[in-house]
């Protein structure tokens, strides 16, 4: 698949808005975690720490969202030069 100009400008728009998104979720994340954190130390501070099961269970969500967003998970688009790549190396390795 060779990507057009528009495409790669299509695709940059999308891997930038999952930067934001995620940058957004972070923040979110951060606010939750320190509310639901207040609250247990305000109410009892003796009992177990109940907000570890806010911060696993959003922080599988960060995990996965931040692997989206910074391509180590997503797919980018195959180019000409991907494939000028790919085909050298075939030609090295015989």
């Amino acid at each position: 698949m060779n990507a057009t100009p528009e495409e790669l400008r299509e695709y940059a728009r999308k891997q930038l808005k999952k930067k934001q998104d995620f940058k957004t979720y972070l923040g979110v994340y951060a606010l939750v975690v320190g509310i639901t954190s207040a609250v247990w130390y305000l109410t009892s501070p003796w009992a177990p720490f109940w907000p570890i099961w806010v911060i696993f269970g959003m922080g599988i969500g960060a995990v996965v969202t931040g692997l989206d967003a910074y391509g180590i998970a997503g797919k980018k688009p195959i180019t000409e030069a991907d494939v000028d790549a790919e085909v050298e190396r075939l030609k090295r390795k015989g």
